[in-house]
């Protein structure tokens, strides 16, 4: 019974951290449209390859880790990891603008 436990664990962090792949990936892709400027149709093709990539990403884990069955927890843990990154991004991106103020105030002290 516990080592069934452990693999449903080790199955659950696992969704999780494919959903922050897949987040984090995504967020690249916005990085790379900010960069370089896109027209609405090139947008529409990226993210529909994005995503047809993503589920096939998902499938393929959820495939390998489940046994071809579908676990709901596996979905879960998927947006749950999801979740997290995106915090995790906004509050990098947060302390990364409240460090830039501090050092432009340290500048013109000087």
């Amino acid at each position: 019974m516990i080592a069934g436990i452990g693999n449903e664990a080790a199955v659950f962090l696992y969704a999780v951290l494919s959903g922050a792949m897949i987040l984090l990936g995504y967020c690249l892709l916005g990085y790379i449209r900010r960069m370089i400027r896109h027209s609405m149709l090139a947008v529409g093709v990226e993210d529909l390859i994005f995503w047809i990539g993503a589920s096939i990403y998902l499938f393929r884990r959820m495939y390998l880790t489940s046994y071809g069955r579908i676990r709901w927890y596996f979905i879960f843990g998927a947006v749950i990891g999801a979740g997290a990154a995106g915090m995790i991004l906004r509050l990098s991106g947060k302390i990364y603008i409240k460090a830039k103020k501090r050092l432009e105030k340290y500048r013109e002290k000087r």
